[in-house]
């Protein structure tokens, strides 16, 4: 199957390449340092040409809502209509876990993706996932100050970025996914807390600072959060490995 990946140079997205490829199939990676851009237009037609199955796994490389927003909804929809033109049968999107139930910033950006990829001309299969194991050392990095790193007291049933990117693609190979459900959901096997996730992987490196976590009072979705939204769901599948195991391969 010839298969376009979108952020194919990504976390999720070189993951998803490499799987495709080892199963044999024929991959097309749409970046923008392949010549693509899934915002302007420019390479789009010529790189879906014969596509069969779209994977948008790019990232609005913002969290601020109105930014995010307009790049999610505008890759989706000249995704849509490019490959309507090349004959493309499915497209599969990577969002979060629970994103429906968030009123604002990035989580309300993609839930605002998902309802555009829906309502497109092509077949759509989301695929929620929760929080990456990844996740950690980003907010390691995000909140550090001098020789401390504030990290956002958070529930999360983290998940690898390589299992993720292992549903994604069964998504798009798997016969009949077109009569699935639209929508699916992934976590990890265990509830973590991602301030000791945090501290547990800085302690593995090595990493000098101090890791505190901070709470947002008055932010309607961060007391959402507390409530445990982030956490896997009767509907979820959960897939290892744990964040202990995976922190064991981790560099």
């Amino acid at each position: 199957m010839k298969i376009a990946v979108v952020g194919a140079t990504g976390m999720v997205g070189r993951h998803v390449v490499e799987i495709l490829e080892t199963g044999g199939h024929d991959v097309v990676a749409v970046s923008r340092s392949a010549g693509v851009d899934v915002i302007t237009g420019d390479g789009l037609d010529a790189a879906l040409s014969g596509v069969e199955c779209v994977i948008e796994v790019s990232n609005a490389g913002t969290i601020d809502q109105a930014a995010a927003t307009e790049f999610f909804t505008t890759a989706v929809r000249n995704l849509m209509e490019a490959g309507r033109r090349a004959g493309v049968r499915r497209m599969v999107v990577l969002s979060i876990l629970a994103v429906d139930r968030f009123s604002g910033g990035y989580m309300a950006a993609k839930a605002e993706q998902e309802r555009v990829a829906l309502a497109g001309p092509i077949p759509v299969r989301i695929l929620r996932a929760a929080q990456f194991h990844e996740f950690a050392a980003q907010n390691l990095e995000w909140g550090r100050q001098g020789d401390v790193s504030h990290v956002p007291s958070t529930r999360v049933q983290p998940v690898a970025a390589r299992t993720v990117a292992e549903a994604l693609a069964d998504l798009a190979t798997a016969p009949g996914a077109e009569d699935a459900p639209p929508i699916s959901n992934i976590a990890g096997p265990r509830e973590e807390d991602l301030v000791d996730m945090a501290a547990r992987l800085a302690a593995r490196r090595g990493d000098p600072p101090r890791v505190e976590g901070v709470e947002r009072p008055g932010d309607p979705d961060f007391e959402l959060v507390k409530t445990g939204v982030l956490l896997a769901g009767p509907d979820t599948v959960l897939a290892g490995p744990t964040f202990e195991e995976w922190l064991t391969t981790a560099r």
